[in-house]
């Protein structure tokens, strides 16, 4: 098999099955202290290793033996290093989980390795006592961890690279980072689409893999009314998105505009965090938040606003938070109003494949087939490598490992083989 393959930190297997896509083979060796993400992962890489152990204390010479290594892939946790922290104490067990990179390094000399976090790892230094970055001691462990590795005979280079320039369907920027010792040069991905009109592909558009025949619930009338907060962002992005939107997203073959909303957080300016869906999706993490919100649209005959064709307004709530409801919208020259407004989470199924991943990826059971509930598939894909960024910068660096074509999951639930995208 041309030397082992190695997955540290391999999560759900976002990083893995990029590397399948890329040699069409599966990686040797998996490792994370998980129980729950090796479920997911022993799913869909049967034929992988899978070792449930803490990435400092596991002997990976124990289980290579005399066998070379020809890749290892590690993406160490980011939470505490990442921005989304915030002003947060860090946790000094997760920022020093690179070192357990070079201890491997070091042991079992890998050919190459390429490596994954965020930006702000280039940022990693020593805490003061109260567990807060030290400001005129930024930098300080990365540049010691950069100069171990290279003590071990490894050239490196890294850079930034944001996962929709390589044909993901979502914004997410990370640090990638090769290092080698086999003699041969680092190589980078030639981007294959652009946010701008080029001669590359335009970027992909999430709302290309949205589930199309769910749209949800009408946010009126129901039982338990939103939270003010979820509202506001609604009646926020309801004006962004498509009353103020030169080209609002239409939904296909329906009479109806859609956005997405972002639960958590807001922007300076109070307007709510959402995107239209002719862009990539955000990055997306472990917590489920983002909304499909879907307008109905009905054609305006000058008979009131207030009346419909086929039903009456007074089903729209009357509070003033929704007064952008009654808004006259211009379509291309034609006169609509919004007679009905429904909401729903994406779904994981749908994250999935904005993350990347390929669509016959199992994550809705284990390989016992036992049900995964909703929240550890969000978390394992919030958790996970892009794996199309993975295919790239292994088809880049190591073409030579190449034995074959990734064979789709033929595994897959009927659930998720009926569901119909865009």
């Amino acid at each position: 098999m041309k030397g082992l393959i190695i997955d540290c930190f391999a999560g759900g297997g976002g990083a893995s099955v990029g590397i399948e896509m890329a040699l069409g083979r599966p990686v040797d060796i998996a490792i994370n202290h998980d129980p729950d993400a090796i479920l997911i992962h022993k799913t869909n890489h049967p034929n992988t290793l899978h070792l449930t152990e803490d990435i400092f204390k596991v002997n990976l010479r124990k289980y290579v033996k005399d066998q070379r290594v020809a890749l290892m892939w590690a993406s160490p946790d980011c939470t505490s290093h990442s921005k989304a922290k915030g002003g947060k104490p860090r946790e000094r067990g997760l920022r020093i989980l690179p070192w357990a990179v070079y201890k491997h390094a070091k042991e079992i000399l890998p050919d190459v390795i390429l490596m994954e976090n965020v930006e702000e790892i280039q940022q990693w230094g020593p805490l003061d006592e109260k567990g807060y970055p030290i400001p005129e001691r930024k930098g300080e462990d990365y540049q010691k961890f950069i100069r171990s590795m290279k003590a071990l005979g490894y050239i490196f280079d890294c850079r930034e690279l944001v996962a929709a320039d390589y044909g993901a369907p979502t914004t997410r920027k990370r640090w990638y980072a090769v290092f080698r010792r086999d003699g041969k040069e680092i190589r980078w991905p030639e981007p294959t689409h652009s946010r701008e009109n080029t001669s590359l592909r335009h970027w992909e558009e999430c709302g290309n893999y949205i589930d199309w025949s769910d749209l949800g619930t009408s946010i009126f009338n129901r039982k338990k009314l939103l939270a003010e907060a979820t509202q506001k962002r609604i009646a926020n992005g309801i004006k962004k998105y498509i009353t103020d939107a030169p080209a609002p997203y239409i939904v296909k073959d329906k009479d109806a505009l859609a956005f997405i909303i972002q639960y958590h957080g807001e922007t300076r300016d109070g307007d709510s965090r959402g995107q239209l869906l002719t862009e990539p999706i955000k990055t997306i993490d472990t917590s489920n938040r983002y909304g499909l919100v879907t307008a109905f649209i009905t054609k305006y005959y000058k008979s009131g606003i207030g009346q419909m064709l086929d039903r009456p307004l007074g089903t729209i709530t009357t509070k003033d938070r929704f007064g952008l409801v009654n808004v006259i919208l211009d379509i291309k020259g034609e006169k609509y109003i919004i007679y009905d407004i429904f909401l729903r989470m994406l779904k994981p199924e749908e994250l999935k494949l904005m993350q990347g991943f390929p669509k016959d990826y199992i994550i809705n059971r284990d390989y016992n087939w036992k049900s995964y509930p909703v929240a550890k598939q969000v978390a394992r894909i919030g958790n996970s490598v892009v794996p199309i960024m993975a295919q790239k910068l292994v088809e880049a660096n190591c073409p030579y490992l190449k034995v074959g074509v990734r064979v789709p999951n033929l595994n897959i639930d009927d659930s998720q083989e009926q569901l119909r995208f865009a």
